[in-house]
């Protein structure tokens, strides 16, 4: 049924029932049967991790790189519950309902997999100090969601890796500290213009510290500095970047591994792009949210489902040499080109 389910995925251009299902297979499985599937067991990240690691095992080396990020997807005709909820979206800046996926994924040898997801449920209520109103909140961070996935991925699973690459939105003491304590690897990651770093264990013991964006440092060229309340030295890398619009940005790229070259950190943390196409792909490609599902148990497997469609287009682009958009598109042309030719059969009929 997880095959079947995952191929009308892939293959649907719009939204996803059961009942859509059902007729596509000409009614070979009721619409309730897949109902039921969707209902009766909770697929999680252990499943995801079975299905994947085949794969993993053929690709991993040394010098493969974990990328974890969240995204939101919006769902606002969809009844509120503890998983399709309110969050922040720091894209618009605003709050919007719909569910909030962290990720964490694998890319190494031109494969990118997930293999691990955490949809974030807030289940505790409380009231808002300042407006009074009543709220929801996850009884843990993203950050520690993280660190857990991490530990199973590293230490439990035994996934051969160099590097931890992130936003600045995990770019926390504790992760970078449980990154190269208790993990043994090494992370790339940028940092917020207000950080507060020296350059020195002198100034680090005098407590001689300024923000980031104070420092004289020349682009493209590492500097070992300390980060405040860090027990380790980094090496920072500024970078200076176009936007679309013609402005340009900076950004601050701090490195636990004190011998490699600048070249080396901004080339290995371009390789957390991906994890953008993975958003992208799982919405556009694989339907993350287009199911009218209505439990949070039916929700969270239609994400888990939608996220293991990706997987499959994954091995398809291996086979294929399509990007899962192309492979998408070459489907849609097919199915149009079905769809002419019954046009053709229905207009003879008399």
């Amino acid at each position: 049924m997880l095959d079947i389910y995952t191929d009308y995925l892939i293959s649907s251009f719009s939204y996803t029932t059961a009942t859509g299902l059902s007729k596509a297979l000409s009614g070979m499985i009721s619409h309730d049967k897949i109902t039921r599937f969707l209902a009766a067991d909770d697929y999680d990240s252990k499943q995801l991790w079975k299905l994947v690691k085949p794969t993993i095992r053929d690709i991993e080396s040394n010098d493969g790189v974990f990328i974890v990020d969240d995204t939101i997807e919006e769902k606002p005709y969809t009844d509120e519950n503890e998983l399709i909820t309110w969050h922040f979206d720091h894209t618009f800046g605003r709050n919007v309902k719909g569910v909030n996926i962290l990720s964490l994924l694998y890319n190494n040898k031109e494969m990118i997999l997930p293999i691990a997801f955490q949809p974030i449920q807030k289940t505790e209520k409380y009231t808002d100090k300042k407006t009074g109103k009543e709220r929801r909140k996850s009884v843990k961070t993203k950050n520690e969601y993280f660190r857990e996935m991490a530990k199973v991925a590293v230490i439990d699973n035994q996934i051969k890796c160099r590097w931890f690459l992130a936003d600045a939105w995990f770019s926390s003491n504790d992760n970078m500290e449980y990154i190269k304590f208790d993990l043994k690897k090494h992370f790339i990651m940028p940092i917020k213009t207000n950080r507060t770093v020296c350059y020195t264990t002198e100034e680090k013991r005098k407590g001689q510290f300024q923000q980031v964006d104070q420092l004289t440092i020349q682009e493209g060229k590492a500097q070992q500095i300390y980060i405040k309340e860090l027990p380790f030295p980094v090496q920072l890398v500024k970078q200076i970047f176009k936007n679309k619009d013609g402005s340009h940005g900076i950004i601050y790229l701090v490195c636990s591994d004190l011998t490699v070259e600048a070249e080396t950190i901004t080339m290995v943390y371009q390789k957390r792009w991906p994890i953008e196409e993975y958003h992208k792909s799982i919405k556009s490609n694989t339907n993350l949210a287009k199911s009218p599902t209505r439990t949070i148990r039916t929700q969270q497997n239609h994400f888990f489902a939608s996220i293991y469609a990706y997987c499959k287009l994954e091995f398809l682009k291996k086979k294929t040499k399509l990007n899962h958009f192309a492979f998408k598109t070459k489907l849609y042309v097919q199915a149009l080109r079905a769809s002419m030719v019954e046009l053709q059969k229905l207009k003879l009929v008399t």
